[in-house]
């Protein structure tokens, strides 16, 4: 009997990566996507996969699709308390174990609460093995902490009645392959704030950082990030065996680490190549104008976050379990296209 998959955000730069790794490699999988909206390609590049509507807020739709399926990976709003509510609800109800891999990020471990850290190296890097109780332990404001306890307080309870993964990748680049959003937050918030620096001209855009701009993130190829999804995914339609799930069942998956200072300089001088911009040097900026940054998003700021902080994690977990060694081209391999894709798409 083929396993049966439910998959949210589906047409998302993350989920519809997982979504065509899924399809292409695991074709008798019976597979479920939850859409708000169905893009024009997605029946035809999916014949297969059935589509059923609802948003996160359709607490029965996801809660019934989650009791009739024996893996629920569960992409988008990784903020979002009532999908995952719903989703664990579901699962919950059927009468055998099943599987939950749900989607945070490494966020979770940034110091962007901490101004002496802003635009400065922090030497903390966090394990996705030793660092666990250390991670579980964070405050109620660290990012995505919100969701992330309710899995640890529903595997501590039903350890007996589901497995569940929490997946929690770093900064993602490089082109997605879903039939919706291609493109990660990073570059295109990067350059749009680059220009306004400029006064709103591309060509007096200007690259910059804050304090010493050595400020350091982990980052992972969306490839190699749906590989590992994937890897788990497999594992799950087969049991469970082979990976680990609920005390243990935390996956960090970065591949690399720059400092922001690296990326602004390395953007630059891409922009000028192209003659896009006409000064490549990054401006150094103060953290009151890091905070005037991306103020419309509803993540408070987010701009410390993506721009100031660190993150920088190691993905011990995977590399013991799977071998997991990067096969996407690096970052600052990806970067002039990632960039240029970002400015033509302004």
């Amino acid at each position: 009997m083929s396993p049966k998959i439910f998959l949210t955000g589906g047409t998302g730069y993350i989920g519809g990566t997982t979504l065509d790794t899924i399809a292409t490699a695991h074709p008798e999988y019976e597979v479920t996507v939850m859409l708000r909206k169905t893009p024009e390609t997605f029946t035809t590049r999916y014949p297969n996969i059935k589509v059923i509507k609802g948003d996160y807020d359709s607490f029965d739709i996801l809660a019934d699709a989650a009791e009739k399926v024996d893996v629920v990976v569960h992409h988008g709003d990784s903020d979002h308390e009532p999908s995952i509510n719903a989703l664990i609800a579901g699962l919950l109800r059927r009468p055998t174990p099943g599987f939950l891999l749900h989607l945070s990020g490494t966020g979770i471990c940034s110091d962007y609460h901490d101004e002496s850290q802003l635009g400065r190296l922090n030497p903390k890097v966090w394990s996705d093995i030793s660092s666990l109780p250390e991670i579980r332990a964070l405050p109620n404001n660290a990012l995505h902490r919100n969701t992330e306890k309710i899995p640890h307080a529903t595997a501590a309870e039903h350890g007996d009645k589901i497995k569940i993964a929490i997946m929690c990748p770093p900064d993602i680049y490089g082109q997605g392959r879903g039939t919706g959003k291609t493109r990660s937050v990073y570059i295109p918030a990067f350059i749009a704030e680059s220009k306004t620096l400029g006064g709103g001209e591309i060509k007096d855009a200007r690259v910059f950082y804050v304090n010493e701009g050595t400020n350091t993130k982990s980052w992972v190829h969306i490839d190699d990030l749906a590989a590992i999804f994937l890897k788990v995914i497999e594992a799950a339609a087969n049991g469970g065996g082979g990976a680990e799930w609920n005390d243990k069942g935390y996956y960090f998956t970065g591949t690399q680490e720059y400092s922001h200072l690296d990326i602004a300089t390395a953007t630059g001088k891409i922009l000028a190549e192209h003659n896009i911009i006409s000064n490549p040097e990054p401006l150094q900026v103060s953290i009151d104008e890091i905070d005037k940054m991306l103020s419309w998003y509803p993540i408070p700021h987010l701009s410390r976050y993506l721009f100031a902080s660190n993150s920088r994690t190691k993905a011990e977990r995977v590399t013991k379990l799977f071998g997991y060694n990067a096969k996407g081209p690096g970052l600052l391999e990806s970067l002039e296209a990632d960039v240029l894709d970002a400015v033509k798409s302004m």
